[in-house]
């Protein structure tokens, strides 16, 4: 089924797809405005490698309450609650006046990154119930292409927003986005059958954990997923603008147009690879997506070159999302996917956080280059890792 087929057949797909693309959109226009302002308050890498992880650290503390959560209340009400969270959270960043309010900044990114993380997980649990599982990878790359394609517009656009109107103007368009995509989900019918649930819900958490410890193979494939969270080089790119990029061009066009390039290549790399993709030749993606790090770890000083290299880190990046993430979807039981899937959210979370602050601490001590071929050595050895245990499952 080609992406335009299943538009065409599955309305809900069409209909959730809208939403992604203007919740998403949002969330990369005030990512560059959250950045740029970070870097005009003059704050230190560990400062940066903070808020960066923040935007991964609810995700990992929330997921063991979110999926019993997701599992029990109606999708629908839950995504609409969870998107005006963020759009008053996203308001809330006009409250940040100098590095002093990075307290408050920090709490702001944690309660709408709670609420966003939910939200994916929400979605992503209840995808699986509305499409046949000969779609549903298809239907994780359109989402992953949404994804790169609003990162790269974002990111870009956003970047143009900051230099010229300042931070304030990104984040008011910010909150509109979020806005429009509310009234997109108030819109759109989702009907399902909503399983009844009689555990309260420490015990929906325990039995979800159980299921998991009796089903161990699932481990193997949410650390498969969760190695591309390693690829979270928002710490990486902020640096390199303000350490090489800032004599070339401005800092929030630096940020924006480097963000802009690697989802550009997270939006087509799946269009030329998906085609040819199967579980076996995904062992051949990781040592790719290895290689590209390396690459750009090597030109990534200079600006010119470091967009090409960026380009090479992302090509690969949005397969191993995709197909990761439908091998661990297909092998759970739907009454248990909320909890897995949350699981796996906490997990793929607590790789982004550890990457944003492993760079963080090692931009002290090293180059920025040394420390970017060290991740892409991970993928590498990931690639082994999948061919000689995974496969075999």
């Amino acid at each position: 089924m080609t992406y335009k087929e299943l538009f065409v057949h599955h309305e809900i797909v069409r209909k959730l797809a809208t939403i992604q693309f203007l919740a998403y959109f949002g969330t990369w226009f005030s990512n560059v405005a959250i950045y740029s302002m970070l870097v005009d308050f003059k704050a230190n890498p560990i400062l940066i490698s903070i808020v960066v992880a923040m935007h991964f650290i609810p995700g990992i503390f929330l997921s063991p309450f979110s999926g019993p959560i997701v599992d029990r209340i109606d999708a629908k009400k839950l995504m609409g609650i969870l998107m005006l969270t963020e759009f008053s959270m996203t308001m809330c960043f006009l409250l940040i006046g100098s590095i002093e309010d990075i307290w408050l900044l920090l709490i702001f990114i944690f309660i709408r990154m709670s609420a966003s993380s939910m939200f994916f997980t929400t979605e992503m649990t209840l995808m699986p119930k509305l499409l046949s599982s000969e779609v549903l990878s298809k239907a994780n790359e359109i989402h992953s292409i949404i994804w790169s394609f609003t990162f790269t517009a974002g990111m870009a656009i956003g970047g143009f927003v900051v230099n010229v109107y300042g931070t304030n103007t990104a984040f008011i368009i910010d909150g509109i986005f979020f806005l429009l995509a509310f009234i997109t989900l108030f819109n759109t019918s989702i009907e399902y059958a909503q399983e009844s649930h009689h555990e309260n819900m420490w015990r929906s958490i325990k039995s979800g954990i159980e299921y998991l410890k009796n089903n161990k193979h699932l481990f193997h494939f949410i650390l498969l997923h969760g190695t591309v969270g390693v690829t979270s080089f928002d710490t990486i790119v902020t640096l390199l603008a303000d350490y090489h990029y800032k004599y070339v061009i401005a800092v929030p066009l630096a940020i924006g147009f480097s963000n802009a390039m690697r989802s550009f290549a997270l939006m087509i790399g799946p269009l030329f690879i998906s085609r040819y993709l199967t579980k076996e030749r995904l062992f051949y993606i990781f040592l790719l997506q290895g290689g590209g790090i390396i690459i750009w770890a090597i030109v990534q000083s200079d600006f010119y070159f470091g967009l090409i290299g960026l380009f090479l880190t992302g090509f690969w990046t949005t397969t191993l999302w995709s197909y990761s993430y439908a091998l661990l979807q297909e092998r759970v039981e739907q009454k248990y996917l909320g909890r897995v899937l949350a699981y796996n959210e906490m997990f793929f979370m607590l790789i982004n956080a550890s990457t944003t602050l492993f760079i963080g601490v090692m931009a002290l001590y090293f180059e920025l280059s040394f420390v970017t071929i060290l991740l892409g050595l991970i993928f590498i050895v990931m690639a082994f890792y999948y061919k000689n245990i995974i496969l075999k499952l």
